[in-house]
């Protein structure tokens, strides 16, 4: 694949080659990555192509891309996006930049921390400023307008261990002097699915208990005076710690992701109604915390089992609008449209569908909500929380 940047300049793109035999293909077991499964059975997004000689995960960003833009002037900022380089997928600026420049006016974008580009020695609470300092200078490419007109990276949610406590706020200091004008929160993964086999779909499986341990609390407490925000990843039975979290610390901004992923894979109909039902009761009960958002989307990975990954053929905006609007709807109903943020989750919600039908899809599902809150949804809450600014 060939990019041309906004000023007619080339840069190549130099896949990942998924070799028979070689380390690369070694490392693409089920650890490596989050991808299908069925009945406690893991079968990888490997798996289901190598047959056809594609690439190990195959990306669908393209797909949909002759779809009319809706509503094309409304500003979006893409408020969770990843870069990485893996065994399974290579995703960086150049792959991104392919994606969200095909018509949609993303003008600026949030880098979300995916364990990637960490210092390889040093002391193990600092090494994630390597992929601070990573972000940072995509981030001064983006605003440099090399690429064009979106802010890629403008804002950066980066990694780190709250199990440190009181030890992590040396990486805080420090994130904040690599990155002073982009350094805005702190992601850590502390998902928990019930089963083992679910434990293999993550490329690095968080450790149970993290938000229980004794260091949490104490390293939480270093964000607020920082004015850093905690970008919370749980799945849907975990969502009362996170009201916990909320209600000991209301004077953070805690930001959930993924409307708080509901792991509905392999459940049956009635169970899968009770799932959902009782996710939409504890989304209401967060949505009481004033300190707390939304992000919408996240919805074309496995755990949600909208049917979308297997599928053969690009899925239309009217689709996903169609298999999403319930759960959109649910998540903006529980926050306001002021305090939801949309985003991407590309390169993992690429695996469903493309860019242009994604954010199609969006527009499509709140297209009866008012100016304001289309502005706040799309652009302006982000904005806020992320303390992004764009000309």
């Amino acid at each position: 694949m060939v990019m041309r940047c906004w000023r007619g300049c080339r840069a190549d793109d130099h896949l990942i080659p998924a070799v028979h035999g070689s380390s690369l293909a070694q490392d693409a077991s089920p650890a490596t990555h989050a991808f299908g499964v069925r009945n406690a059975t893991i079968v990888t997004a490997a798996q289901r192509i190598a047959s056809k000689g594609d690439a190990l995960i195959k990306h669908k960003g393209q797909e949909g891309r002759e779809e009319i833009i809706l509503d094309p002037l409304i500003p979006i900022i893409d408020a969770h996006h990843h870069l990485r380089i893996r065994p399974v997928q290579r995703y960086m600026l150049e792959e991104y930049l392919a994606d969200a420049q095909t018509g949609h006016r993303i003008v600026a974008s949030v880098y979300v921390e995916s364990r990637s580009f960490v210092r390889p020695h040093g002391p193990e609470a600092l090494r994630p400023l390597g992929e601070v300092e990573f972000a940072n200078g995509v981030g001064a490419m983006g605003l440099s307008g090399f690429f064009g007109p979106l802010q890629v990276c403008a804002a950066i949610v980066g990694y780190a261990d709250f199990r440190l406590g009181d030890a992590i706020a040396e990486f805080f200091d420090k994130a904040l002097q690599v990155a002073p004008l982009r350094f805005r929160g702190v992601r850590q993964v502390t998902m928990e699915p019930p089963t083992e086999a679910l434990y293999r779909l993550f490329p690095h499986p968080p450790p149970r208990g993290i938000m229980q341990s004794p260091g949490f609390d104490k390293a939480f407490a270093h964000l607020a005076p920082r004015a850093l925000s905690f970008d919370a990843a749980v799945f849907n039975h975990q969502l009362a710690d996170v009201v916990t979290l909320a209600d000991k610390f209301p004077d953070t901004t805690i930001i959930l992701n993924h409307m708080g992923t509901v792991l509905a894979m392999d459940l049956g109909e009635q169970e899968r109604r009770e799932t959902f039902k009782q996710w939409g009761i504890s989304l209401r009960e967060l949505g009481r915390r004033p300190n707390v958002y939304c992000k919408i989307g996240g919805l074309g990975v496995p755990f949600w089992d909208l049917g979308f990954i297997a599928r053969e053929g690009p899925a239309t905006y009217l689709e996903l609008a169609d298999a999403w609007r319930p759960h959109v709807e649910t998540a903006i109903e529980a926050f306001g449209a002021r305090r939801c943020i949309m985003e991407s989750n590309f390169p993992p919600d690429g695996e469903s569908c493309g860019y242009v039908p994604l954010w199609n899809a969006m527009k499509h599902i709140v297209a009866s909500a008012s100016a304001e809150d289309k502005f706040a949804l799309f652009h302006g809450t982000a904005a806020k929380v992320y303390r992004i600014e764009w000309s």
